[in-house]
């Protein structure tokens, strides 16, 4: 679902706000089988480990009450202030009546519904998507059994693609806010790791850490997806991406053998899954770069004990320990050649 702008956007938040209030206006159930709210992040590699991912803040009054903190005695004259003043479009005033609300009374029947209209009127009516997905995670983390988990899991997801669609906008521009979107991601998938969406967020993640440059935990991520979502199309998508980070890795450092044969190894697997069709070729091209690697190493190597330095009976050994592991090789003619020089007692 896509969120266009603070106008366009309205009808499609007041859905789900509305299912999103509902459930907080119910009775608190058990906790709902569809959160398993994840706080370990060494379950998902690759994520981040700030706080501000695994859990939100705990909010408390705000210095200087006086000014902007509560303007009633009580919970339910609060909340009525600021329904009010939502009913009267007075959004940033009926925003900090919620907002206080819920610092002030975070035990009163009325914190999750406040707390809630506050995420809804940042997102609907500002247009504020940053904020107001810090709004709806933190009543996910403080109100789990009192709001509808399953809904305002569902929003955040929904906010992160948002984010991700719009960027951020700063002085008329707008341009993307890579690591902010990722956390978002992040932080949904920590939520709900059972829901449907939960394959495609974490898709999001491994491609917004190769926006970042972080290819090594883009494709821990992938390995991730691939484990917990197997049968997914975005874990067959997982698959070829994996292998293209690999690959942006073996480019970037340079030779590395165990790098070299990792790689292949996984090209191997890739190929044998097997892939969506159009994305064969690409792993065949780089699985056939990647053994011209290995290969033009192994003859480095072999070719260095066939020296004045080294003596014959280990250049016979080196070749012979090259066929045995390269017998496709595009240089074992030459290695059999040289190698029946040696043996036959021709080689200097």
């Amino acid at each position: 679902m896509t969120f266009h702008s603070p106008v366009a956007g309205r009808a499609i938040f007041v859905a789900l706000a509305a299912l999103a209030s509902a459930a907080c206006l119910a009775e608190p159930d058990v906790m709902n089988p569809y959160s398993g709210t994840r706080y370990a992040t060494d379950a998902y590699p690759g994520f981040d480990d700030s706080d501000e991912v695994v859990t939100s803040e705990k909010k408390t009054p705000r210095w200087f009450g006086w000014i902007n903190g509560v303007a009633k005695t009580n919970a339910a004259e609060q909340m009525a202030l600021a329904v009010a003043r939502e009913g009267a479009k007075e959004w940033r005033a009926a925003r900090r009546a919620y907002d206080s609300l819920v610092r002030e009374w975070p035990q009163s029947p009325e914190a999750p519904r406040a707390q809630e209209a506050l995420a809804r009127i940042l997102c609907e009516e500002e247009g504020d998507y940053e904020r107001g997905f810090r709004e709806y995670k933190y009543l996910l983390d403080f109100y789990p059994s009192q709001c509808g988990f399953e809904s305002v899991a569902d929003t955040l997801y929904r906010i992160a693609n948002e984010m991700r669609r719009v960027g951020k906008r700063f002085m008329f521009k707008r341009f993307a806010n890579t690591t902010v979107v990722r956390r978002a991601f992040e932080a949904a998938a920590l939520r709900s790791p059972g829901a449907k969406w939960a394959p495609a967020a974490l898709l999001a993640v491994g491609e917004l850490r190769e926006d970042e440059g972080e290819w090594e935990k883009a494709v821990l991520v992938y390995e991730n997806l691939r484990s917990q979502h197997s049968a997914s199309d975005e874990a067959r998508a997982a698959l070829v991406k994996e292998g293209a980070a690999r690959m942006k890795l073996l480019r970037m450092h340079g030779y590395n053998r165990e790098r070299a044969k990792d790689t292949e190894s996984y090209l191997r697997m890739a190929l044998a899954a097997p892939p969506p069709p159009s994305a064969r070729a690409d792993l065949e091209k780089w699985l056939a770069e990647t053994t011209r690697l290995l290969d033009e190493e192994a003859w480095a190597a072999a070719k260095f004990y066939d020296s004045r330095t080294r003596t014959k009976r280990s250049a016979v050994e080196a070749y012979e320990r090259f066929l045995s592991d390269n017998p496709a090789s595009s240089h074992a003619m030459e290695a059999r050649a040289r190698l029946q020089e040696l043996k036959g007692g021709t080689g200097k």
